[in-house]
Formats: C-alpha cells, sequence, structure tokens
C-alpha cells in the first residue's frame, strides 16, 4: 500500500467511531498449539522427497535431473499443495501441454543442446492454482489469527525479565513494549505468535542481538549492546518475520504501499495520514474504498478480495486530512519505517523540507466529537470529589 490540502471531506465520524487518539494495545485472550513438523514434498517426476524446509533441494533437483524451471515460486501460497497438483496432472498429459520449452545453446551442434521446461502463471491453470491457494492460505492465516486472538490458554515468559505471563498473548506483548521498550507490534496485527517468540527467544539464547544479529561473547555484553544501541527491536527487512505479520498475507492480493506511494507522489506526512485512516477503517471493520461495513475482519477481507478494494484508494480529500495525523495505535512501528524517498541520495540533500499547514476548519468539530474529552470530564469530576 494533484492535490488539494485540506480538501473539503468527511472530517468527523459519529461520537462511537471517532478514534483522535491511540488505541492501547487490546488485551483480548489469544493462544496458538505447538507448530506441526514440516511434511514431506516429493518430486514431481520420481520417487524423490524433501522435507519442506529444504524447498530449494527439491527445485535443485527438478532442474538437473528433469530439466523443470518453475517460475517465482516464492509467491506460491502452500508449495507443497502446488507441487502435488502438478505431480497429478503431469501424470494425465505430457508436460509440453502445460510447459514452454526454453532451448539452450540452440546454436550449438545438437547434442549439445538442451530443452528446460518453464512452469509459470502466464498458464491460465497455473495462474488459477496460485490464486486458490492464496485465498486458502489467507483463510487459514485469518482463522488462526482469530484463534490466537480469543484463546486463553496462552502461557510464556517475558525474554527479558523471566516474568511469567498467562491467559492472553497481549498481556505479555504489552509488559515488553512497556517496561522494556521491545515492541514486535500490536498483537492483532501478529500470527503465530508462539513460534514468533520461540524465533526470538532462540536468538538471545544464542547471544545474538535481535536487530544487527550480531554475536557476543556474554549474555551482560549482549544486553549492553541493545540498550546503548538502541538495539531492543527487530529488523524490519529481515525476512524470516514476515510469517508472523498478517499483512504480508495480504501483499499478494494487491495492496502494495511503495507502489501506491510512488503512484500518488505521497509525502512523509501523507504517508502517515493514509497509513492512519487505512487502520482506522479496518478496525471499524469498514472498506476503505466503498465504505460497506461487516460484522467481522474476515468478511471485510473477502469482500475486499473479491472487489478487488484492496488495491484501490478513495478520493484523497477522504484520507487527507489533519485528523488522521493522530495513530490508531500506540507504537504502530509502521509509522517508524516511512520515508519520503528510498532513493538514498535523497536523503544526502541539505534542502529544507517545508511544513505546510493544514485547513483547521473543522478543529472545534474535531474537539468537541473526541472521547478524550470523556477522560478530561472523568478526571475533573473525580478531583471535584476531593
Amino acid at each position: 500500500m494533484a492535490e488539494s490540502r485540506g480538501a473539503a471531506g468527511p472530517a468527523v465520524r459519529g461520537d462511537t467511531e471517532c478514534i483522535l487518539e491511540p488505541l492501547s494495545l487490546p488485551e483480548s485472550p489469544g493462544g496458538v498449539d505447538a507448530v506441526e513438523s514440516s511434511p514431506y514434498v516429493p518430486c514431481i517426476f520420481c520417487k524423490e522427497c524433501y522435507v519442506l524446509a529444504e524447498q530449494n533441494q527439491l527445485l535443485k533437483h527438478m532442474i538437473i535431473e528433469h530439466k523443470l524451471v518453475i517460475a517465482d515460486v516464492k509467491l506460491v501460497a502452500d508449495f507443497r499443495s502446488y507441487i502435488l497438483y502438478w505431480k497429478r496432472r503431469f501424470a494425465e498429459q505430457p508436460i509440453t501441454d502445460f510447459c514452454s520449452v526454453i532451448r539452450t545453446n540452440s546454436k550449438a551442434p545438437l547434442e549439445e543442446q538442451d530443452n528446460y521446461f518453464l512452469l509459470c502463471d502466464v498458464l491460465p491453470e497455473d495462474r488459477l492454482l496460485r490464486e486458490q491457494l492464496q485465498q486458502k492460505r489467507l483463510r487459514e492465516i485469518l482463522e488462526q489469527q482469530q484463534q490466537e486472538r480469543y484463546d486463553t490458554s496462552f502461557h510464556s515468559m517475558c525474554m527479558f525479565c523471566d516474568q511469567e505471563f498467562t491467559g492472553n498473548r497481549s498481556v505479555l506483548l504489552n509488559h515488553m513494549a512497556r517496561e522494556h521498550a521491545f515492541n514486535i507490534g500490536l498483537p492483532d496485527n501478529i500470527v503465530n505468535c508462539y513460534e514468533f517468540l520461540a524465533v526470538l527467544q532462540r536468538k538471545l539464547d544464542n547471544l545474538q542481538c535481535l536487530y544487527c544479529e550480531k554475536v557476543f561473547r556474554d549474555k551482560n555484553t549482549l544486553k549492553d549492546h541493545m540498550r546503548k544501541k538502541q538495539h531492543r527491536k527487530i529488523n524490519a527487512k529481515n525476512k524470516e518475520y514476515d510469517k508472523f505479520y498478517i499483512i504480508n498475507y495480504l501483499k499478494s492480493h494487491g495492496f502494495h504501499f511503495p507502489k501506491i506511494k510512488s503512484e500518488h507522489g505521497l509525502n512523509f506526512y501523507q504517508q502517515v495520514k493514509l497509513v492512519n485512516f487505512i487502520r482506522r477503517e479496518i478496525h471499524h471493520c469498514r472498506c476503505y474504498n466503498c465504505q460497506e461495513k461487516f460484522e467481522s475482519k474476515g468478511g471485510l477481507i473477502s469482500h475486499m478480495e473479491e472487489t478487488k478494494h484492496i488495491a484501490f484508494l478513495p478520493a484523497r480529500s477522504t484520507w487527507d486530512q489533519p485528523q488522521y495525523y493522530f495513530p490508531t495505535y500506540e507504537n504502530d512501528t509502521l509509522l517508524c519505517t516511512l520515508s519520503d524517498s528510498e532513493d538514498a541520495k535523497a536523503e544526502d540533500q541539505s534542502e529544507e523540507v517545508p511544513v505546510l499547514s493544514e485547513d483547521i476548519s473543522s478543529l472545534k468539530a474535531l474537539k468537541q466529537s473526541s472521547v478524550l474529552n470523556q477522560l478530561l470530564w472523568k478526571e475533573n469530576k473525580d478531583q471535584k470529589k476531593f
């Protein structure tokens, strides 16, 4: 995932939906069973089998032994199901019915030439299979996330102070964020939390910094390093963590923020407002494109998938408003990763960036509708008692 600054638009919704202060990390229940061991994946053509973790070895085997190349494997949501499907289909029909033939050394003598077979989503059957596997994976991930959110069987220790937590994953995550300044994200944005924490704990046990991944000689040296260098966080560029964030399962469904940023020419402040706008709409189970509201996030995602509304933004006047400077969630790490440009040269420019004023014509309405007023009213009432 031309401008009119402060353009008119729906500045404020009803009092029950207005969010002008960061939401607390939800204390709702969550939990997940232990991750099952990886199944074996067979070669499409022969009896060779590999564990799923050795996916690259299987791909190498099929290239060398069977001359088969599978394009964009990283975009296949369920590699094992994908392989099993094509193993069955190749047993029914010849490979040339499905694959493009690539001839190597075409100018060499015939005996020195090789024919390789390319399996890719140019083939309608392959494209449909990939889309079905993506949708199936998304449903499974949403179900898993829902289970973790409402399951009260969570039990784990804090990685930094060994305090024990039971009942809800968010209690532990909130504790580490508040007490140890270690924030891996909102509980509702995380899936397979047990596995995620196990990966992080294993790195600490190996005396490895969670951010720069440098290994140290003892535990105290590691703690000092992470504290002094402000490395008590995870590296967002580490792809190992992608599978633990629900947003990464939505990327393949059309929402590509860097592309949207580039196409719409969004500066830093506009990116902040767009992120906060989308987060609030999703929080209210409302499609940010057509404004249709749903009973659950699962229903919302299904709607946005089917209508392709994930990939399109509403009019700029809908979200480019001052109210969306306020973060939807506290400690939103995504906001910390935004920048004006990904171009390294832009970072070296010494020109000052002008700060543009916003249209604050609706400021009074924003103040009156903010639920912060309820907190202030309660505080004043309590003070009068004394």
